[in-house]
């Protein structure tokens, strides 16, 4: 499929080709989300964490007769019950339950949120920016002029040097590196803006079954 390229400065540019395997997928909802709470599950493990029963230090001989006393039966003072005891049911801090997601899902669920995007018409392909741009209102003038806000740009290394200096104040708008693309970020942001440089590279590191 041929997208139309944007250019800073406002001149005519050509198409680019992107495969339709990239931006023409059948969406998955529940596969979104299932990609999208291991990332964040990752992006803030658990830290919270009390001590089991079997992490209490102590003795393990029992406290009092099984049979006779009149009371019931315990066998430790790490168990819950008793102040001291182990935690039942408490945090068991970042390494439990920790999701794993087979590499080839996560890229099957960020070409479907690519096409997610191109399918609300919210996908937009920017020519690499070969000179440095320094004022934000060239780059605002920019936005302003293809009606575009709330921007996620997705970018490769020399074109984020040249327009870093004009983009990271304007409010709504984050940068990233095409190594970083990520499913949360795409779906935070309404508009989502690729290099033509950082398009090309994701699709040969989606498409590209031995990545």
């Amino acid at each position: 499929m041929k997208l139309p390229l944007l250019n800073i400065d406002g001149s005519k540019s050509n198409s680019i080709e992107i495969s339709d395997k990239l931006i023409k997928l059948k969406v998955n909802y529940k596969l979104i989300k299932y990609v999208i709470d291991w990332q964040l599950n990752h992006a803030k493990p658990r830290v919270a964490k009390t001590k089991q029963r079997n992490e209490i230090r102590g003795s393990t001989k029992k406290i009092v007769a099984q049979k006779g006393g009149g009371g019931a039966r315990h066998a430790s003072r790490k168990a819950p019950l008793f102040v001291g005891g182990g935690v039942a049911h408490g945090p068991k801090g970042s390494s439990y339950k920790i999701k794993k997601i087979n590499k080839k899902v996560r890229k099957l669920a960020l070409a479907q949120t690519l096409s997610k995007k191109n399918l609300d018409k919210n996908l937009h392909i920017l020519a690499d920016v070969k000179n440095e741009i320094k004022k934000t209102k060239e780059f605002n003038a920019f936005l302003e002029k293809n009606n575009l806000s709330n921007v996620l740009i997705i970018s490769d290394n020399d074109t984020l040097k040249n327009i870093n200096k004009s983009a990271r104040n304007i409010k709504n708008i984050k940068l990233i590196k095409d190594e970083g693309a990520n499913i949360y970020d795409i779906f935070k942001y309404k508009k989502v803006i690729i290099t033509s440089s950082s398009a090309k590279k994701i699709q040969e590191r989606i498409l590209n079954e031995k990545n």
